[in-house]
């Protein structure tokens, strides 16, 4: 027995030994990997550390290269771009005429730079140069225009009253009596003076002014510039008043869309209320007036003008100075594209203006003067101011002298 138990302990003493090596191994192996974690854990955090300090340095030297090009561009801006003699008169840099001779392509768009440098000065306002002029530092009110009218020197008519208008036509409403006319049989583009056959059409459809309308890609691809966005719902009123107020294009485009038959019926519709009022030299192609193939006469204009006053929407919608609409949740502020409906003087009961660079500044009314309801029609004035400046003419004239067909009717 004593054998039996001396022999176990020795087993036992045995295998204690054996085990000591083999847990002293795997805890050396534990330990191992421990440290090797740790130490990729530091390997980690320090290459994160250096990409973030990197990404600091990188950002400090796109900040610092940001300053040099905004120094720069703030050099540029302080050059001069313009200088006044002390006769006053302005000499521009060439920069801004060549610049102006590129946006005279476009939609002629005013362009306003101001005097810098040392002399500090009010701003100047720079109107578009007309191409047509020889020198640079001829200054001209308004937009200039590569105009179908100019083009076929039209301008350079002749009349009593040295209107800026290429066409003019002047009738006195209540005796259908010519009062003045100037090339006005001649068939010209006519703009956004469009979009009042285009409400003309839309009122005598007797389509619902409730019913809403959202812009689609189909009226964005006809009118690319337009504060409505793809998306944008609002009531056919809305758009009818927008479109006639703001010449608001893709409101015009979702007036001819939102019709029986699309928008190919509506310009159909549109030719043949022209074929009715006898408006002979007009063709439509579009609702807003941006295509140059849209023409009319200055006389068939009248017409269309005599036609449209008597709805009282129109002649609201088009003398609106001002107008909110609400597009989604955000509204909108909406002017008059024609400064004359804010003076109540001029007694303005329906207008519209347009401009393209093929019909140049284009204006048409229907206003009480002399007690006496006129109509005006001016296409292709050389500016904005221009065709203010023919209507202030025309008014004065006919109030100082008191024309009648009779005894004054200026033929040219």
């Amino acid at each position: 027995m004593r054998k039996l138990r001396t022999g176990l302990a020795s087993l036992f003493m045995l295998f204690a030994l054996c085990a000591l090596p083999l847990h002293a191994a795997q805890k050396s192996a534990a330990d191992n990997t421990t440290s090797g974690k740790t130490a990729a854990k530091k390997k980690a955090k320090a290459a994160t550390g250096k990409k973030a300090a990197n990404r600091k340095t990188s950002a400090r030297k796109k900040a610092a290269r940001a300053g040099k090009q905004r120094g720069k561009a703030s050099a540029k801006n302080s050059r001069v771009y313009a200088t006044r003699s002390t006769s006053g008169k302005i000499m521009l840099d060439r920069r801004i005429t060549a610049t102006r001779k590129l946006l005279a392509q476009d939609q002629g768009h005013e362009l306003v730079h101001h005097q810098r440098g040392e002399n500090l000065l009010s701003p100047i306002n720079f109107p578009d140069l007309a191409l047509h002029r020889d020198s640079p530092n001829d200054l001209s009110m308004g937009r200039s225009t590569f105009s179908v009218a100019r083009q076929a020197g039209l301008n350079k008519t002749a009349d009593p009253l040295s209107l800026s208008s290429s066409a003019v036509y002047v009738l006195d409403q209540s005796t259908q009596g010519v009062i003045f006319r100037k090339n006005a049989n001649v068939p010209l583009p006519m703009a956004s003076i469009t979009k009042l056959m285009t409400g003309l059409v839309v009122v005598e459809s007797m389509q619902d002014m409730s019913e809403i309308i959202e812009i689609s890609r189909e009226d964005a691809a006809r009118a690319l510039g337009s504060r409505l966005k793809v998306g944008s719902r609002t009531t056919r009123g809305n758009l009818l008043h927008l479109a006639l107020m703001s010449s608001e294009n893709r409101a015009a485009a979702a007036l001819g869309r939102h019709f029986p038959g699309g928008y190919a019926a509506f310009v159909a519709a549109m030719n043949l209320k022209a074929q009715a009022l006898g408006m002979t030299n007009t063709h439509y192609e579009d609702t807003t007036g941006l295509s140059s193939n849209n023409v009319a006469s200055a006389e068939d204009l009248a017409k269309l003008v005599m036609a449209a006053a008597q709805y009282p929407i129109l002649r609201q919608f088009s003398t609106d100075t001002g107008y909110v609409v609400k597009v989604g949740y955000q509204p909108v502020q909406y002017s008059n594209t024609n400064s004359l409906v804010h003076n109540p003087n001029m007694n303005i009961d329906l207008q519209k203006t347009g401009f393209t660079s093929a019909a140049g500044n284009c204006l048409v009314m229907q206003a009480v003067v002399a007690e006496r309801p006129i109509v005006m029609v001016f296409l292709d004035a050389n500016g904005k101011d221009a065709r203010i400046a023919d209507v202030i003419k025309i008014r004065n004239w006919i109030r100082q002298s008191n024309h009648t067909v009779a005894n004054n009717k200026p033929h040219v």
